[in-house]
């Protein structure tokens, strides 16, 4: 993902969104911004309404910024073809002396005359399926060719035909030859990684590719190896290793492509020169492509080090790898097509200028949701509940964040679905068995605010049939934004805020508006029932303890409003972004921490083989050159404090305020303690530290509970929210913690008398009115008062 990316926005350290190949888009899974989000997460906060409090706890499931990256941009795709041969194209791929093993037979084939291919061939069946015409190839057939065994020396036996009607040549009995005189067969692959969060979803990106090739005639197949992996197609483990690398190029070869397009991102780079590696070895005559944001910035020097890649697509894929299919099914060079790296007859690397990007974006071909698995596969096999579907909602973003690479990547252009065609993707999900919730991918919601403005009036006017999220800027947001969102079935936004440093900010590039006041906005979001994510990057150029104290105080204040999720990560110097220009010689991996666009991926000694071998090609597993106990820091905090604020942001307030200590010296104070936070607050000694432990466990537990305490709980949030007086010890105050059954997981706190304290006590352990009737008569009338209150949950029979 140029998310991943990722991501201008949000909790993407590296700003990699995860990119299918060379399509439109570029997804190959999801990854929301750079970082990864937390997870799902029950937080109670109160408001007192008549001397009751009403706390209601509701789950919030971030949207996990895995690996991968987040799912925006155009489908980048990467593709391998193999063209015939002719004078121009014998060997686009490597050195002139291994230009023969990738020649073709020129045989005419059936027709021996120009004109569309003959026969009733499977190919033509499978599109006579999906009502499709199979593709014309004027003036030849492609000849399917002969995978060799390997000899013992390793070398590869295989026979080469350059006479325009001689058949392949069988070099061994076991391989039974490929098709002739049949449409060209491209497979389009996602890279696979092991990241759950990426493959609970299709790549939309490969899927919008994937229509395109099948609008303009092309044989097209996909393969999500993510989704291979993860479902145990590549292996009963389950993990990416050589075994799972090996079995996913045989999973390729299965298909009997004569194209192969691998889409990649940052992560999935080093599997994916794997994988194309060993489709050389067993398939010379394969053309090898890769496109996707995680190659368009090192294209060349990819090409110059792993010489069995034929060709390289930047940017979107749609039209640029129609034009390159056309070029080799008509024998003729590829110079001029825009938007690829590709070696020329001479094995000269040649680039190509860029291809500007689509202008209209009501263009772009639907999804092929027929090639891939349905989506519910996807879901059984993460288990994943939401049924988010990702939904190319737009691509690219006009900004320059010095840890994001997608405003580079795209040419600092943003561009949106036309309402009316988003409107109708995100409705087609109504339909989509296991589907729930609609994730618009692109990074910029509401940046083009009259755009936004209409897509919810729309969604609006139809019911908000189908819930959704999204990813935007901070100062995108505002009060009338975020109340068309929440009528309009948004549930949940993720926001890079990145630092409460205006400094650190603008040294990154980050232009936020001046006048944004992050707490306002997290407090207008729960006004319109839409929960936010704050993305935040720890150790940014420019940061020091006091920024970065300033940043975790901001998280503290935030997780005391209702709902609020945080998503923190480490900055990390991608290429194609000004971290990665100006820090990436110096960067350094560290064993134990990889970088939130790294998840799942690197881990294989192959791939880890060509990290340590290529490490400026493969920044995606480097963090910036800060001391290692700094860094390490940084990662605990990242991994631990958002769990914390998100079970106890009342205690760990209060204990910031009784300690007199910013969260940055709080945070020191646990991590050199080495027990629990629980353990930490127990160790205060103080009453009111002991209650909101108390009242934030059993919020957490969800069990119905009495809680008997000195001070008015009901006061505590606004005190510590607005910075008053701490509520008075010395009185007695009785609270009622009950759940609230509903789609999220919810808790309600009421302040309760001490009679109605006493009587919830007794009947605490009762399961339904006809028990009670039968144990304590003399309770039933009261307990069904307590029961139309909320107080009490007892079933029955009538």
């Amino acid at each position: 993902m140029t998310s991943t990316p990722s991501k201008g926005e949000g909790s993407r350290s590296t700003g990699e969104n995860s990119g299918s190949m060379m399509g439109s888009g570029s997804l190959s899974t999801s990854r929301t911004s750079g970082g990864s989000m937390v997870g799902s997460t029950s937080r109670g906060t109160s408001s007192s309404v008549g001397g009751v409090i009403k706390t209601s706890t509701k789950g919030v499931s971030a949207m996990a910024t895995s690996t991968m990256g987040s799912c925006a941009g155009s489908p980048l795709m990467t593709m391998g073809t193999t063209p015939k041969t002719t004078k121009a194209t014998k060997r686009l791929a490597c050195k002139p002396d291994e230009a023969s093993r990738l020649e073709r037979g020129r045989g005419m084939g059936s027709m021996g005359k120009r004109g569309g291919v003959q026969g009733n061939s499977s190919q033509e069946r499978r599109f006579k399926q999906r009502g499709r015409v199979p593709p014309k190839l004027p003036g030849r057939s492609w000849k399917r060719q002969q995978i060799g065994p390997l000899d013992p020396g390793g070398g590869i036996q295989r026979s080469e035909s350059n006479s325009a009607h001689e058949s392949p040549v069988t070099l061994d009995p076991r391989h039974e030859p490929w098709r002739n005189d049949s449409p060209v067969r491209i497979l389009i692959a996602s890279s696979p990684h092991a990241d759950t969060f990426g493959y609970s979803m299709p790549p939309p990106g490969v899927l919008r590719l994937g229509g395109a090739l099948g609008a303009n005639g092309w044989d097209v197949h996909l393969v999500d190896l993510a989704h291979e992996l993860a479902a145990g197609h590549l292996g009963a483990e389950r993990v990416l290793d050589e075994n799972s690398l090996s079995a996913a190029a045989e999973r390729i070869l299965g298909e009997e492509p004569d194209v192969v397009g691998l889409s990649t991102m940052g992560a999935t780079l080093p599997a994916a020169l794997v994988i194309t590696r060993i489709l050389r070895e067993r398939a010379p005559r394969l053309h090898l492509h890769l496109g996707g944001p995680g190659i368009g910035e090192v294209d060349e020097r990819v090409l110059e080090r792993f010489d069995w890649i034929d060709l390289i697509v930047r940017g979107e894929g749609e039209d640029t790898l129609h034009e390159v299919l056309q070029r080799l099914d008509q024998e003729q060079n590829l110079e001029g097509v825009a938007g690829i790296t590709w070696r020329n007859a001479e094995g000269q690397i040649q680039r190509e200028a860029d291809r500007r990007p689509l202008l209209d974006m009501a263009s772009v071909a639907p999804y092929a949701w027929d090639l891939l698995p349905d989506l519910a596969r996807y879901k059984e096999v993460t288990g994943e509940e939401e049924g988010l579907v990702p939904v190319d909602s737009g691509r690219g973003c006009s900004y320059d964040c010095s840890f994001c690479s997608i405003g580079r990547y795209w040419g600092r252009r943003s561009r949106t679905l036309p309402v009316d065609r988003l409107v109708e993707e995100v409705l087609a999900l109504k339909d989509m068995p296991a589907a729930r919730n609609a994730y618009l991918c692109h990074d910029l919601f509401g940046a083009d605010r009259q755009h936004a403005l209409a897509f919810c009036a729309r969604m609006t006017e139809l019911g908000a049939p189908v819930p959704w999220e999204c990813r935007a800027r901070s100062d995108h947001m505002d009060a009338e934004l975020l109340q068309a969102m929440g009528a309009a079935g948004g549930y949940r936004v993720l926001l890079g805020v990145e630092s409460a440093a205006p400094e650190v900010r603008a040294t990154n590039a980050k232009n936020m508006a001046a006048d944004t006041d992050v707490l306002e906005l997290v407090d207008n979001c729960a006004a319109a029932g839409v929960t936010p994510i704050l993305s935040f990057i720890l150790g940014l150029p420019g940061e020091g303890d006091e920024e970065l104290a300033a940043s975790l105080d901001l998280c503290a204040d935030a997780s005391l409003r209702t709902g609020v999720n945080l998503s923190l990560h480490l900055a990390n110097p991608q290429p194609n972004c000004a971290l990665g220009e100006d820090y990436n010689p110096d960067a350094v991996a560290l064993e134990g921490i990889a970088p939130d666009m790294a998840w799942g991926a690197g881990e294989s000694e192959p791939e880890r083989e060509l990290i340590r071998a290529h490490p400026d090609l493969f920044s995606t597993w480097h963090l910036l050159a800060l001391p290692e106990d700094k860094l390490r820091d940084f990662s605990r905090i990242a991994k631990k404090l958002p769990k914390v604020l998100e079970r106890y942001p009342r205690t760990f307030c209060l204990l910031r305020r009784v300690r007199g200590e910013n969260a940055l010296e709080l945070w020191r104070a646990w991590d050199a303690n080495g027990r629990s936070f629980e353990g930490l607050a127990r160790m205060a000694r103080n009453t009111l530290v002991d209650e909101s432990l108390a009242w934030e466990q059993a919020l957490i537990s969800r069990a119905p509970t009495v809680l008997n305490t000195e001070h008015d709980l009901s006061q505590l949030t606004a005190a510590l929210r607005d910075g008053v007086d701490l509520p008075a010890g010395g009185g007695a105050y009785h609270f009622a913690i009950t759940p609230i059954e509903g789609p999220l997981p919810a808790t309600r706190t009421s302040r309760v008398s001490q009679d109605v304290a006493q009587l919830l006590g007794e009947l605490k352990g009762e399961a339904s009115f006809d028990s009670l009737t039968r144990t304590r008569p003399e309770l039933v009338q009261a307990a069904k008062q307590l029961s139309e209150a909320g107080l009490l949950t007892l079933t029955s029979s009538t």
